[in-house]
């Protein structure tokens, strides 16, 4: 029986699901397995500690120093304040008693790890992340306390080739008035780690006759003089404290004139900081793969730069898929507001993920972009009404064909990243070729609602017979083409569970999509078990030929959808091509549906046609005028809005401007309602106007490379994200379907 198979078939993913959800759950890590009040979290990859040393206790005037330290499993590691090409640094979230201030971390020298073609910056072993603590002069605590509570919650991402992302909460009882100074080793080395000022007894500020740096062409020319003698004729090693500006991995020539270091360092092919002043650290180079104490020194030196730097658009670019992967943390469960990733806001475990995705799949059937597809499964559902084993069947089968689609979609986008590709979430409408293949086949698909045709006029006896004997393909083609429209979508919770697939191995990241799948598919397939919801449906009858035909206008509102959507992508002229060629394809479909003689003379008369618009008006689809992409700068300036590039919003907060990002594109659904409703309010745009927003539109609706990686970089892979920065805090995130009083609560505390 056709049945056993597809009910086998929907059982075993069902099981894969669980046991991916019951393996993440087991096998990422628990950060509070040590239990409430640790100062110890120990995960798989890596034990972490949080350590104190007060050598003349908590006193006002008196060194104190928190931190916390990781010890790496072999061939783990974990980052430094610039992460290099990949990873992100690790972050420390502070509650302390009032009185005390924490400072910024310390950092140790660290190391330079080459993975691949990349190369970052971070620390294999033991080390420790010492944060100074300033101990205010009316820091009193009473007679009666003896202790002080530190609470510290940390994020890291741990690598070997794989990532993970961990965090943990830790709690240290202090004593106050007792020294503490057992850890007082380990600071000390940490101490002895910390780079150094190039001159002795300045801040690391040389002057600039003796530390200099220059732009030419794709290259930095570096001269530092004041090194140690220790370290002159030696090779060295160059840590730049400002991301993404030189090429990590690039090999490069240093020499030394006397005491004065020289080096030509490449640019980065995505560079994005241009600073006047870029902070450096000097190190002698350690060998390849040393293991043991890192007993080097390191010199820092803040490089002025002479001259100007070469414009950014100038640079070839190069895929960042990879670093867009790595960079994922996936910082948000969903939830009103968050803040972005590398903030210090919690990362996604699997389980999580694996939660918000079916959550997120749920919420699916409520987007617009799913409603056509919506109303082809009720016609189903009517026809099986009164066959309960005929309905249960078909909830399998829909169910099936919407898991095994999700799961072939997310393996096709984990792929093309693998091979370079920078791509995300709704890829697929991002190419001209594949809007239009949908909007003839939605065309078909109405036609074919309306009565036009039947499918089954055009294909042989065996084939057309099919649906007769194996009903249930219907069903599971049913499930793939609601994959093939709500892809496109983004609901809440899916952003960061699909975000983290990029850091997550391929088994667990095809569970996050199997799991958002199972959410699409879940209301059918519990209806297709209840049997309240059979008896609820009506009995078939003539209506139902009615309510077919009925259907075909939301499919024929759908292939405007994508014609516009084509517009956006391939000018006026792509949109009015694509507009021909489904006349031209109405044609030859009425054509074969007519009877004797005259579909013979109009199919040849029809097909003839097609294939000269074809010829004629296809290439307009996938061409990309050049007038087109100044147009959207132009719309943008008339209402507000700007056109976002790499970089333009750290550059507005850096001037103390707050900077609102919408990442959106034509074919989001959700986006186009959140530009019409929300973000149009009057009372949005009037508080937006009152803090001097500016307000920055990025448009994904081609592909984008440089969009993709500042996605990735926020733990998304998908649109809509909604980002605000502000100076001196961490961006926050707001929800894919925003509203009036979310968006106004996060413009008032700018």
């Amino acid at each position: 029986m056709p049945s056993r198979p597809l009910y086998r078939l929907a059982v075993t993913l069902f099981l894969i699901a669980a046991s991916a959800l019951w393996t993440g759950a087991n096998a990422q890590f628990s950060p509070k397995t040590s239990g409430q009040g640790t100062s110890v979290v120990t995960t798989p990859y890596v034990r972490a500690e949080l350590l104190a040393h007060a050598p003349q206790g908590v006193a006002p005037g008196q060194p104190l120093w928190l931190g916390l330290q990781i010890t790496h499993q072999p061939e783990w590691h974990t980052y430094w304040k610039n992460p290099g090409d990949s990873g992100l640094p690790t972050d420390l979230a502070w509650t302390l008693p009032a009185g005390l201030d924490a400072g910024e971390i310390a950092w140790p020298l660290p190391k330079k790890i080459p993975i691949g073609t990349l190369a970052n910056y971070g620390y294999e072993g033991t080390v420790l992340l010492p944060v100074p603590v300033t101990v205010a002069s009316s820091f009193a605590p009473g007679p009666l306390v003896k202790d002080a509570t530190i609470q510290l919650r940390a994020s890291w991402l741990v690598c070997r080739k794989e990532c993970i992302p961990e965090e943990g909460e830790f709690t240290l009882q202090l004593p106050i008035q007792s020294t503490t100074a057992l850890s007082g080793a380990a600071f000390e080395a940490s101490a002895q780690a910390h780079p150094r000022p190039v001159l002795a007894g300045t801040t690391g500020i040389v002057p600039d006759s003796q530390a200099q740096l220059a732009a030419e062409g794709n290259t930095l020319n570096v001269s530092v003089q004041g090194l140690p003698v220790a370290l002159r004729g030696k090779t060295l090693d160059l840590f730049p404290e400002t991301a993404e500006v030189i090429d990590n991995a690039a090999s490069w020539k240093q020499r030394w004139n006397g005491s004065v270091w020289t080096a030509q360092i490449p640019l980065s092919a995505q560079r994005s900081a241009s600073p006047s002043l870029m902070p450096v650290v000097l190190a002698e180079q350690s060998p390849a793969h040393a293991t043991g104490p890192d007993t080097r020194n390191g010199y820092r030196a803040e490089l002025k730069v002479l001259g100007t730097w070469p414009p950014v658009a100038s640079m070839t670019a190069v895929s960042p898929a990879l670093e867009a992967a790595l960079k994922a943390n996936a910082a948000q469960a969903g939830g009103a507001v968050t803040s972005a990733a590398g903030s210090g806001a919690s990362s996604l475990t699997l389980t999580a993920a694996l939660l918000g995705a079916l959550l997120g799949g749920l919420i699916l059937n409520l987007m617009p972009c799913v409603f056509p597809v919506l109303a082809i499964k009720v016609v189903g559902f009517t026809q099986h009404a009164q066959d309960r084993r005929a309905h249960r069947i078909s909830g399998i089968a829909y169910t099936a064909g919407v898991v095994l689609s999700f799961i072939a979609l997310g393996a096709l986008m984990l792929g093309l990243r693998a091979a370079g590709e920078a791509v995300g979430w709704g890829f697929q409408l991002q190419s001209p070729a594949v809007v239009a293949s949908l909007a003839a086949l939605f065309t078909l698909i109405a036609l074919n609602l309306a009565g036009v045709f039947e499918f089954g006029h055009f294909l042989p006896s065996s084939v057309a017979s099919l649906q007769a004997r194996h009903p249930v393909a219907d069903s599971f083609l049913t499930g793939v083409l609601a994959v093939a429209v709500a892809s496109p979508c983004t609901a809440p919770f899916m952003g960061a569970s699909l975000g983290l697939t990029a850091t997550l191995p391929a088994p667990q990241a095809l569970a996050v999509f199997a799991a958002l799948g199972l959410g699409l598919a879940l209301p059918y397939l519990a209806a297709s078990f209840v049997p309240a919801v059979a008896r609820a449906l009506p009995r078939p009858g003539a209506w139902m030929d009615t309510f077919r035909k009925l259907m075909a206008f939301p499919m024929l509102a759908t292939v405007v959808w994508l014609v516009w959507v084509l517009g956006q992508q391939s000018g006026i002229d792509g949109a009015g091509a694509l507009l021909i060629l489904l006349v031209g394809l109405s044609l030859v479909v009425w054509a074969l549906s007519l009877a004797g003689r005259a579909r013979v003379w109009m199919a040849t008369v029809s097909i003839a046609a097609m294939a000269l618009l074809v010829w004629a008006f296809a290439p307009h689809i996938t061409h990309i005028p050049t007038a087109q992409a100044a147009t959207p700068s132009t719309q943008a300036s008339a209402t507000g809005w700007q056109p976002w590039a790499p970089g333009a919003a750290e550059q507005i907060v850096a001037g103390g401007r707050p900077v609102f990002v919408d990442f959106t594109a034509a074919w989001c659904v959700t986006c186009q309602y959140n530009k019409k409703t929300t973000l149009a309010h009057a009372d949005v745009l009037a508080d937006l106007q009152t803090k001097n927003v500016a307000l920055l539109r990025a448009d994904w609706t081609r592909r984008d490379p440089a969009i993709t990686a500042a996605l990735a970089s926020l733990g998304r892979s998908g649109v809509p994200v909604y980002v605000f920065y502000r100076p001196g805090k961490p961006p926050v995130v707001l929800t894919e379907v925003l509203s009036v009083d979310e968006v106004r609560a996060t413009i008032a505390q700018l």
